[in-house]
């Protein structure tokens, strides 16, 4: 089993233990902080279980029906796990207004603050652990499933110094207002999954300083004269690259071939973590400006 979906085993198996210490605690105690961190653990056990299906649609090879492969379930998965961040976020502000509105003591105050104390020790585990996959593995779905469980690092501890305020002041304006602080930390978290995500969905261009390094490559190639039309778009843990280079008209096809081979192996070797698809168009003259006539009309 790859080193992701075992992340997502762990992540969801922890998602699941949490679920069920909130939710009894938070339905006994009658807090909104607890209860909106039980519904946040539901909805990651919901999106752990959904980016184990997702990895592993996302390996399967190539078919008559997928000729590039699934990786784009990959960003897919990152966008779905945004927007659910987004409306458990939503969910958890209406909980807390509601509460601010219609006020409600809290009972079993022992019982909520042991529970988040174990929830902030096991989710900082989880954190580490997924953490060191991400940057082992460079998975989109697995550092978006990092991000959420780190907001839920930050506010697992939010709520565990709320309750002990509450404790201590008898203030329980404290609970509903830490829940609306906790749902627009949420959203702001959730914002660069969706977008990161999205950007993919849609073949945008890898980063400048990716492109950059390409154009490097290519032109410290001296037997290669000129070159143009480079493309370049991500899905998932592939990165696809096409580009059209200049050689001398008397250049055999093999001496044009070994070149453009050499390219795609360094190429290939600055993305050491990324599986690149590269090709490579070998042109005996500069096309570029024929073929921008022919697409204007």
């Amino acid at each position: 089993m790859r080193l992701e979906k075992k992340a997502t085993v762990v992540s969801t198996s922890v998602a699941a233990l949490l679920v069920l210490l909130k939710m009894t605690v938070g339905i006994l105690s009658g807090s909104i902080a607890v209860l909106a961190s039980a519904i946040d653990s539901f909805l990651d056990l919901t999106v752990s279980l959904f980016n184990y299906f997702a990895l592993n649609s996302s390996e399967k090879d190539p078919d008559d029906q997928f000729h590039f492969g699934r990786s784009k379930i990959e960003p897919l998965a990152a966008v779905i796990e945004g927007v659910v961040i987004s409306l458990s976020a939503l969910f958890i502000l209406y909980e807390a207004l509601s509460k601010i509105v219609h006020p409600r003591d809290m009972s079993h105050m022992s019982e909520s603050v042991g529970v988040m104390i174990a929830s902030f020790i096991i989710t900082a585990g989880l954190v580490a652990f997924l953490l060191y996959v991400a940057k082992k593995t460079n998975n989109m779905v697995i550092r978006a499933d990092a991000l959420h469980y780190k907001t839920d690092l930050f506010s697992n501890g939010a709520i565990l110094f709320a309750l002990l305020a509450i404790h201590y002041t008898g203030e329980q304006l404290i609970d509903p207002i830490l829940g609306v602080a906790i749902s627009f930390y949420m959203i702001y978290s959730a914002i660069p999954i969706i977008k990161e995500g999205t950007l993919m969905l849609l073949d945008a261009a890898l980063p400048n300083e990716d492109i950059e390094k390409i154009k490097e490559i290519i032109e410290a190639e001296p037997v290669i004269q000129d070159y143009h039309y480079l493309k370049t778009r991500e899905s998932g843990s592939h990165i696809f690259i096409s580009v059209h280079t200049v050689f001398n008209v008397s250049i055999s096809l093999y001496d044009a071939h070994l070149i453009a081979d050499k390219v795609e192996a360094k190429i290939k070797e600055y993305f050491e973590d990324k599986k690149v698809h590269i090709l490579i168009h070998m042109d005996p003259y500069d096309d570029s400006e024929m073929n921008d006539e022919e697409e204007e009309w």
